[in-house]
């Protein structure tokens, strides 16, 4: 089996309503999509955000990954992984590159299930066929308010979910407050409470500020209270905080990742391996995190997470966006997008990842009219 093409483009999704969290406005969600194809007609899928540079990942797969991988054994993983990483250090090893050499790489993990005829999870050594979801949700809209939010946490209650997420620090401290203290309220005393800030405080003083304010009302973690390359100050707040600090969804290869472990910057880390370096560097950081029982949650991508999620023992939960939020769009365009029932979503039993997209929804929001396709001369 040798790899005989390579195709990359983006996609852009809009959003119905502009939603915003600490430090952002989103009004639309790209995605870098790529394809790899071998000599036998198998084809491997791969995908990242793109955060408005979709079409630039694209360019790099095209220009400067495809040709390394061309004419190669796609279940070479390991070296194929070494040989994109080394190859692009001096332009890469974090950003753009990374996200595209996950593309591939998860295109070829694809692939190599594909060959075994398993799906992905049981190929990599699974631990469960289910895992558990929390809806992740508490997104800024203009006329939200706090009802607008009570009534977005109970829909979930409803639904079943024991955890929920939702976004801090763009409003005052005191508004906040309240924020939370709705939550809270909303889905009881028993069930878990997550908060998110997205970097937004720039000190110490700031962070452990309002973290502390949102300590009555338990919260589980707060993920990303100080911006993702500070992870001296991350660790300050970790140590600060009476709750755990998570971070990861930023982070990129096993050495970012070695660095806040290093630090006891987080106490739950996550990695989207559609920006760590792809499956074969998500399992490398989740492992080693299991070294010391630090239990991974990672970030979006459900339909990737959930079958890496259950292939590893330290697995927390997978991040799940309903639909009707408008935050997350990207199932829009999934075949067979998988959806929790009471909080918990079952593995599927197709061979590879088992995410397929449609194309006629892939015409529909593609950006620009070139196809990026290299092939095997």
């Amino acid at each position: 089996m040798k790899i005989v093409e390579v195709e990359s483009f983006a996609v852009s999704i809009p959003l119905d309503d502009p939603v915003a969290f600490a430090t952002r406005v989103v009004e639309e969600r790209d995605h870098t999509i790529v394809y790899v194809r071998t000599d036998d007609g198998t084809e491997g899928l791969g995908y990242t955000l793109g955060y408005g540079g979709a079409d630039v990942i694209a360019a790099a797969v095209d220009s400067v990954l495809a040709p390394m991988v061309l004419g190669e054994d796609p279940r070479d993983t390991e070296r194929l992984w070494r040989e994109m990483f080394e190859g692009t250090v001096q332009i890469g090893r974090k950003g753009v590159l990374l996200r595209a050499i996950s593309c591939i790489d998860t295109a070829l993990w694809d692939i190599k299930a594909k060959d075994a005829d398993q799906p992905l999870y049981k190929l990599l050594g699974a631990y469960s066929d289910e895992v558990a979801a929390y809806a992740s949700g508490g997104y800024y809209r203009e006329g939200k308010g706090l009802e607008g939010l009570r009534d977005e946490m109970q829909r979930y209650v409803d639904r079943g979910h024991d955890t929920m997420k939702i976004k801090v620090g763009r409003l005052s401290v005191e508004e906040e407050v309240e924020r939370v203290r709705v939550a809270r309220e909303t889905i009881g005393p028993e069930r878990t409470l997550l908060l998110d800030a997205n970097g937004k405080w720039r000190n110490k003083q700031e962070a452990v500020r309002a973290c502390r304010r949102f300590a009555e009302y338990d919260p589980y973690f707060i993920e990303e209270p100080v911006i993702a390359d500070s992870v001296e100050l991350m660790g300050e707040v970790n140590e600060a905080l009476d709750y755990a600090v998570a971070s990861g969804e930023l982070e990129f290869s096993r050495y970012g990742f070695s660095e806040l472990l290093r630090e006891d910057a987080v106490e739950i880390i996550q990695p989207d391996v559609t920006v760590v370096g792809g499956v074969t560097e998500w399992m490398r950081v989740a492992n080693t995190a299991a070294v010391s029982d630090i239990p991974v949650a990672p970030h979006y991508n459900w339909d990737l997470h959930a079958q890496l999620l259950a292939a590893v023992e330290n697995g927390l939960w997978v991040e799940y966006f309903h639909r009707d939020s408008d935050v997350k769009v990207f199932d829009d365009i999934i075949e067979n997008p998988l959806t929790p029932e009471e909080g918990v979503i079952e593995l599927p039993d197709r061979p590879g990842h088992g995410v397929t997209l449609d194309d006629e929804m892939l015409d529909e929001f593609r950006i620009g009219e070139e196809k990026r396709v290299t092939r095997l001369d």
